[in-house]
Parts: structure tokens; C-alpha cells; sequence
């Protein structure tokens, strides 16, 4: 659990570049930034694992639609404001020279990935949850039009509901019962410098790249889009493009040691849009996958409406835009 792209993302509570995104991304993203904060310290509280939320704000260098962010922002009420280069040097001692126009939200929080996904499988076993890991599901057990449960190469498992939310692997099992499920593996490969704390504060993006600073003085740059099918392997193109890339914005970066290199797969859909909801053909069958780049930001809005649209509770947004199409 939680090993796959939930494991292997970077953590920003934000989409990168907001406007550039479909409305229903930045609505799910709208519901699940102010909750992450309590949810984490609830984890801590519970489990005694630490996600590391901390609000480090997001300068976005530079963007050539600057102008876009601004108007998007105004009309969404997202707190966002344009700065000059000695402000963004104020803000981010650490960049390099040379600086234009930059894009500031100080309000953009971040979590470490790999312990969200520890705090909570710990708060699920403290729940008493039964979970299977390493088990194969073989295929989806339907009739008449009904799902009742799930082969497994350790036999089969019922239930009235069944939802598959295998991230990459998703469509691969929707298959196994009826069409095509637009879901498709998407690359991304990233690396992680090891520094002091402090050498980086703030969520840095630039040109679709990004630098992440976290507590311990780790810092994460990331990330490609690969399309490469089942491919998890790491390259050395990549990592030489990522480890230049970091230092061209960071100078300091040229000193520190690259302590990790490591690639996942996104569940990339044609628009970034998930699909969350009930199968169109098959009672008792509902999805929920497809988040693309920015998973960790919509996934608490995305379990809450899929848990919703399970229980048949009043979804808390409008599930039009996330729902499969027959």
C-alpha cells in the first residue's frame, strides 16, 4: 500500500501553474487544501507518524501566462500576487541571479508522500481493516450485470460494492469486464538532493520543473512526463536534465549530494480530470483513478466523493464532471 506513485509524487497541495488546469481539478484541489492540515496532525495524533505538512508557499518563476495566473486567481479567490525579482530573492535567498517577474502563493502547503501513505496503512490497521498486499485480483466477478466480488490467485472475495482505485493499473482491470478505461501509465522520474535545513524554504517552480524543500534540508526536484508505457526504470539522461536543472535555480545545489534517484507511474488521463464514480454498465462497480500529476491534492476530496457516491450520501461536489460516460 501506498508504494506506487502515492510513494514516489512530491507532496505539493496545489497544482502546479492552477489556471492552466480544467476547472474540476482545481474544485477537488479547493475542497482538500484546507482540511490537509487537520487530517495530517490527526494522523500524528493517531499514529505517531508525522505526514510533515508545512505551508512553505509556492513562488512560480517567471511564467510567460503570469498575466492568466493573476486573472484566474481573482476570479477563483485564490490568494496569489505578482512580485518583482528583488522580492523573490527576499522571499528565496537560495535562487540564482536574474530573475523576472515572479508569481507568489504563500499560502501552499506541502506533505512528505511516503509518510502520508505510513500514517495512513497504521491508522487502517489501528481501525482493525483487514488489507491483502501482494495478492494478484485475476478478474472482477459479474453477472447479470452486477458486480459480487473479485478473483484472486487466493481465491475469491465478495462484496456488494467493489471499487478499483489501482492508480496505472486501473484500466487493466476494468478491461476484464467491459471496454476501454482511458487510464494510461505516465512516467515521472525525480531526485533528491541532501543539504542542510534551510538551504531551500519555499515550493520553487520553474518551466514545469520543481524543487521541494523538506524539514530534515532534503530537497526534491522533479519531475519528467514519460510516456513509456510499464517502464519504471530510472535513466541517466533524466537525472543528468533534473540535477542541472535544480542547480541552474539553486546554485548551492551544485555542492550537495544526490542521495536518491527514483522514477513512478502516474494514472494519467486525457485532461488530468479523475474519473470517480459508479461504472456506467455494471451495478456495484465504481472507479476512481486517472489523477494524472496531481493526486496527493485531490485525493482527499476524491475518497470523500467516491465514499459518497458508495454510501449514496450527498456528494460533497458535484460528481458530473468525474463520473465514466457509457
Amino acid at each position: 500500500m501506498g508504494q506506487e506513485s502515492t510513494w514516489a509524487g512530491g507532496g505539493i497541495l496545489s497544482p502546479m501553474y492552477p489556471w492552466r488546469y480544467p476547472e474540476p481539478v482545481n474544485r477537488l484541489a479547493f475542497y482538500s487544501q484546507p482540511r490537509y492540515e487537520s487530517l495530517c496532525q490527526a494522523l500524528l495524533d493517531e499514529t505517531g507518524i508525522d505526514p510533515e505538512w508545512t505551508r512553505s508557499g509556492m513562488l512560480m518563476l517567471s511564467p510567460e501566462d503570469a498575466q492568466s495566473g493573476l486573472d484566474w486567481a481573482s476570479q477563483s479567490g485564490a490568494d496569489m500576487k505578482q512580485v518583482d525579482a528583488e522580492t523573490a530573492k527576499e522571499l528565496e535567498p537560495a535562487l540564482a541571479d536574474g530573475l523576472d517577474g515572479s508569481l507568489w502563493m504563500p499560502r501552499i502547503a506541502q506533505l512528505r508522500n511516503p509518510r502520508m501513505g505510513q500514517a495512513l496503512r497504521r491508522a487502517l490497521e489501528l481501525k482493525a481493516v483487514t488489507l491483502r498486499e501482494q495478492i494478484r485480483v485475476s478478474g472482477l466477478i459479474v453477472k447479470d450485470g452486477r458486480v459480487s466480488g473479485v478473483s484472486t490467485d487466493t481465491g475469491s472475495v465478495m462484496a456488494d460494492n467493489v471499487l478499483v482505485a489501482g492508480g496505472a493499473w486501473s484500466a487493466q482491470l476494468v478491461r476484464m469486464v467491459t471496454g476501454p478505461l482511458p487510464v494510461e501509465p505516465v512516467r515521472g522520474q525525480m531526485v533528491l538532493f541532501k543539504t542542510e535545513p534551510d538551504v531551500l524554504k519555499r515550493i520553487v517552480l520553474d518551466q514545469g520543473r520543481y524543487l521541494i524543500p523538506r524539514r530534515d534540508g532534503r530537497n526534491l526536484m522533479g519531475s519528467t512526463v514519460e510516456y513509456v508505457g510499464f517502464d519504471k526504470r530510472t535513466t541517466e539522461a533524466a537525472r543528468k536534465e533534473l540535477v542541472e536543472a535544480a542547480i541552474s535555480r539553486v546554485p548551492a545545489l551544485k555542492y550537495a549530494e544526490v542521495e536518491r534517484h527514483w522514477a513512478g507511474l502516474r494514472p494519467g488521463s486525457p485532461d488530468g480530470i479523475p474519473f470517480i464514480g459508479p461504472h456506467p454498465e455494471i451495478q456495484g462497480l465504481f472507479v476512481n483513478t486517472g489523477h494524472f500529476r496531481n493526486g496527493v491534492i485531490m485525493g482527499l476530496a476524491s475518497a470523500q466523493l467516491a465514499a459518497n457516491l458508495m454510501l449514496g450520501q450527498e456528494p460533497v461536489v458535484d460528481p458530473e464532471p468525474y463520473l465514466l460516460k457509457p
